[in-house]
């Protein structure tokens, strides 16, 4: 199997570190639905595969940041957890492991310029986890996470905080209404969407922000707020 940009299976293993005993497992991971010829053969795309890497991961993240933070408490670890596993950084991951070029997509998408989106390649990362895991076992994808992830988790040198929330209790605190997020615009192919949102801040001028899942969008509109009134500098600390 060859991805979009000829990366093969090989090429996946040989930076993963490990040969799939069972290179099937590899090869529907990185398989998007769009490549598939109808939604009868949805099982043979990474979907299944990132549904469970998605929770091997968070098992994985968090006995790291246990055994890392022996003095963190609830608050701090979950927030250094919320910062590994979200998709941003899962896709950074799998931009590492060039997943990107290794993707199977279908043939519409396939001839599109555009490269694969934050989430569609944060799903083949869980997927690829979610392989490891059925291949090798849980301490496979233990020692994968702690080299992957480890570095990031090192290199926070304090959690980082969620926008939404930040924006919320600043917003509170100034006796407002909770801001209200809307989507206005969707722009990409189905296997790199791009969203646009905005946010509703009662008294000041609304947000807006970019993102390749809603999710992201919103966090990235509620950051732009929270820069533009003085409450973050551009790197997310508190201004």
């Amino acid at each position: 199997m060859t991805g979009r940009n000829g990366g093969g299976l090989a090429d996946v293993e040989a930076v993963l570190g490990h040969r799939f005993a069972d290179p099937d497992l590899l090869r529907t991971a990185l398989t998007h639905a769009s490549a598939l010829s109808s939604s009868s053969e949805a099982t043979q795309s990474y979907q299944r595969l990132e549904f469970l890497g998605d929770r091997v991961l968070g098992l994985s993240v968090a006995a790291l940041l246990y055994r890392a933070y022996p003095e963190a408490d609830e608050g701090e670890l979950a927030q250094r957890y919320n910062q590994l596993v979200r998709g941003q950084t899962c896709a950074e991951v799998a931009r590492d492991w060039n997943l990107d070029k290794a993707l199977v997509l279908g043939a519409g998408e396939n001839q599109s310029k555009a490269k694969p989106g934050t989430a569609v390649l944060a799903d083949a990362c869980e997927a690829v986890l979610g392989a490891l895991y059925i291949d090798a076992g849980y301490e496979a994808v233990s020692a994968l996470v702690e080299r992957e992830w480890g570095p990031r988790m090192r290199k926070a040198i304090r959690p980082a905080r969620d926008a939404k929330t930040t924006l919320q209790e600043w917003v509170q605190a100034r006796g407002e209404p909770t801001p209200a997020y809307r989507p206005i615009g969707r722009s990409g192919p189905d296997h790199a969407p791009r969203f646009t949102v905005e946010v509703d801040v009662n008294g000041i001028e609304p947000g807006r922000g970019h993102g390749g899942s809603k999710r992201e969008a919103e966090q990235n509109a509620a950051r732009a707020v929270l820069v533009r009134e003085g409450v973050w500098s551009d790197d997310g600390d508190t201004a």
